[in-house]
Parts: C-alpha cells; sequence; structure tokens
C-alpha cells in the first residue's frame, strides 16, 4: 500500500467540522437503508474490517457501525483458529458466521488473515497460501451471487502512528488493558505485513467485491470515509419495503371496531 498515504484525507472537502457534520446527517439515513434491507429479507450486506493493530476497527465498530438496527447486525472478531477449525478448510469459519437474509456481517478481521498472518510468519507452506487468494475469490464471488454485497475496508496507518496509538495505550490506565507486548514483537514485521496487504488487495479487489484502502491516522477522516463507503453502497442496494397484498378495508374495520 505504498501509494496510499494514511496522514491523507481524500474526498473530504471542508475541514473536520465537515466530517462531523457529514456523519451525524447521515446516521438517520444509514439505520432507515438497514431497516428497509431488514425487513426486505432478501439480499445481505458483508462488511470486512482489516488494519493492523491499533488501525481502529474496534473504533469503526463503535462509531460507524452503532448507526444500524442492532436486533439484524451480527459482529464477529476472528481469533487464533481453534483446535477444531484447523481441521477444518480456512473458510470453514467463516462460512458459519456469514450474515442472513436482511442483516449486515461485521468481520473484525476476516478470511484475509490466512494469506497475511499465515504469510509473514510462514505458518503455511507458500503454494497453499498462493492457492488461497483464487479460493477467496471464487468464495467471494459466491456469495455475490447469492444476494450479498461485500465491502472490504482496509484501516491504513502508519509506523509512527501505530507507535504514538500504543503508547498511549501504555499511558492511559482506562486503555492499558488492550495493550499486547506481542504488538511490539509484530512491528517488527512491518515490511513484511504491508507487502503481504498489498498482494491481497491486489489479487483480491473485484468489481463484486472491492477492496478500499481508508487513510486512517485521522480517526475522525475514517469514520467520515467508512460511513460515506457504506452510505453508497446501501444507496446502490436501494433495499425495498415488501408491500405484502392486505385487505386494508377490511383489516381496519376490525381494529377500528
Amino acid at each position: 500500500m505504498p501509494d496510499v498515504d494514511p496522514d491523507s484525507t481524500p474526498g473530504l472537502k471542508g475541514g473536520k467540522k465537515k466530517a462531523q457534520r457529514d456523519i451525524e446527517r447521515h446516521q438517520e439515513e444509514l439505520f432507515e437503508l438497514h431497516q428497509r434491507l431488514y425487513a426486505e429479507h432478501e439480499r445481505s450486506l458483508l462488511v470486512v474490517l482489516q488494519g493492523m493493530d491499533t488501525s481502529g476497527k474496534d473504533g469503526t465498530v463503535t462509531h460507524v457501525m452503532r448507526n444500524f438496527n442492532p436486533q439484524g447486525v451480527v459482529i464477529t472478531a476472528f481469533k487464533t483458529p481453534t483446535s477444531e477449525e484447523r481441521r477444518h478448510g480456512f473458510l470453514w469459519r467463516v462460512r458459519k458466521r456469514l450474515p442472513q437474509p436482511g442483516a449486515i456481517g461485521i468481520f473484525n478481521r476476516s478470511h484475509y488473515e490466512d494469506v497475511l498472518i499465515a504469510r509473514v510468519h510462514e505458518l503455511a507452506p507458500r503454494a497453499v497460501i498462493e492457492r488461497r487468494y483464487r479460493q477467496i475469490n471464487n468464495f467471494e464471488s459466491e456469495l455475490v451471487r447469492g444476494g450479498t454485497t461485500i465491502v472490504k475496508l482496509c484501516l491504513h496507518i502508519s509506523y509512527e502512528e501505530q507507535r504514538k496509538r500504543l503508547i498511549d495505550r501504555l499511558e492511559d490506565p482506562d486503555k492499558r488493558w488492550k495493550f499486547n507486548e506481542h504488538d511490539i514483537d509484530e512491528r517488527g514485521r512491518w515490511a513484511g505485513y504491508m507487502a503481504a496487504y498489498g498482494l491481497a488487495i491486489s489479487r483480491c479487489s473485484t468489481q463484486g467485491a472491492p477492496w478500499y484502502v481508508v487513510p486512517a491516522d485521522d480517526k475522525l477522516y475514517r469514520n467520515w470515509a467508512v460511513t460515506m463507503i457504506l452510505v453508497e453502497t446501501l444507496r446502490a442496494m436501494d433495499p425495498r419495503y415488501p408491500r405484502p397484498k392486505l385487505d386494508l378495508p377490511r383489516l381496519l374495520k376490525r381494529l377500528r371496531g
């Protein structure tokens, strides 16, 4: 991702005040669009969040996804595979967490870990990892054909910004619980992760399941960009409320006595 500046704010005109106004202005629209999707009960939306540690995946869920109807949202944070999950193909556990019709699924990390951390840490033979790009594309094409719209968001922060956020976690008692010393070790593999992300994005950004690289050094801009992407995506989906065939005069007469 060397061609994307993590501290840039593409598309935003008017500064932080404009960004905040836009976010607030679209809150009701996001809720309404999701209500229509939920009521339509035919299609679904899958939002994939990836990014380095401290890039803001949890913050994005907190500040942006809260605009949806919670009864129609399923959030999955994929951790290290369990022993049972390792006995199956890498997509097995992902299939179990896909959103049902009418729902929005949010993956906080995802099947892409199997071509990111697996590549950087050499957890699988290189030939196996190479096959996974094709498997991911086929899997996502299958989902799209089945009525799931996929939005993949890579929250891109700089090496220096991550350092600041890790220090902030250590110095703030209320954030210290989120700190993991392993994150410092992973910083030593930064170049490897950037290369792995670049490969994943270039090989798996398709017309049906595009990748969006979101500059995330500025948290407000990150929230604005994700909000705008989701608004545009749901507008394009254009979900509609069902129009059931009802005998309205008879039903109203019964209710009104």
